[in-house]
């Protein structure tokens, strides 16, 4: 039972962000403790605003780490939704190495 001093202690307070080139989605939710990634992406109005965005493809995570859909939160938990990369990293790390021996000639 929650009082005055600690709160509603059946309540967590969580953050959604979604970065994109030209901007960025971040909302502040306040859910029901057991709350999941997937119930907070959906109360977030994130779906509605970029319906792009499939949760069955998404990877997800939270402060950097990969979570399931399924994880439950917790108090103050940043729940990301990251974008396909645009290129392969290892790729891109080749054509500069290539690049830096072609113009130290």
């Amino acid at each position: 039972m929650a009082d005055a001093a600690t709160g509603d202690a059946a309540k967590i307070s969580v953050q959604i962000c979604y970065a994109l080139p030209g901007g960025s989605f971040l909302k502040a939710l306040t859910l029901d403790k057991g709350a999941t990634i997937t119930q907070a992406i959906e109360a977030s109005g994130l779906l509605r605003s970029h319906p792009e965005i499939d949760l069955s493809q998404q990877r997800l995570g939270i402060f950097g780490k990969l979570k399931t859909g399924d994880t439950e939160l917790r108090e103050g938990d940043r729940i990301e939704v990251y974008r396909p990369l645009q290129a392969d990293p290892k790729e891109t790390r080749r054509r500069r190495a290539a690049h830096r021996k072609a113009t130290k000639g």
